[in-house]
């Protein structure tokens, strides 16, 4: 399996320093990060290791709640997932605390508690979860559409 690569290049202390992620394997961009925009209440253009976090686990879960669907019989026409990444404090500083996937799907030929099973299942399933799992509480809300 591939490897996948992002740097960052930082200047200054914490509280006044910033850098920039840069998306080395897809190439795709390059992105300004700094420490008081992260924990503030909006992001002001730069990004965060949270907002990675969520697009991270929005995209792998997606692509879990498609693979298992369809392996059940129930390919999806489409999934939309939101992924919510809270940075929090816990006893050592911050911390990310809750990651809750959001999930409104349109799915022929299934019910609404066989959706949240599934959604449950990828949840589990997926390798961002899998990594995540035991450091942050995650939760899942599936709807069908």
């Amino acid at each position: 399996m591939p490897t996948r690569t992002a740097t960052t290049h930082w200047e200054g202390d914490l509280a006044t320093g910033s850098g920039t992620v840069s998306l080395a394997s897809s190439g795709v961009g390059s992105y300004p990060v700094s420490f008081p925009k992260r924990a503030a209440d909006t992001a002001d253009g730069t990004t965060s290791p949270e907002e990675l976090i969520a697009a991270a686990h929005s995209s792998c879960f997606s692509m879990a709640l498609s693979h298992g669907l369809t392996t059940a019989g129930n390919a999806p026409t489409s999934l939309d997932v939101t992924a919510d990444v809270t940075l929090g404090q816990d006893d050592t500083g911050s911390a990310v605390t809750s990651i809750v996937l959001t999930v409104t799907g349109v799915v022929p030929g299934i019910d609404a508690d066989a959706f949240t099973a599934a959604a449950e299942g990828a949840k589990a399933g997926c390798p961002i979860s899998k990594a995540l799992a035991g450091v942050a509480d995650i939760s899942v809300v599936a709807t069908l559409a």
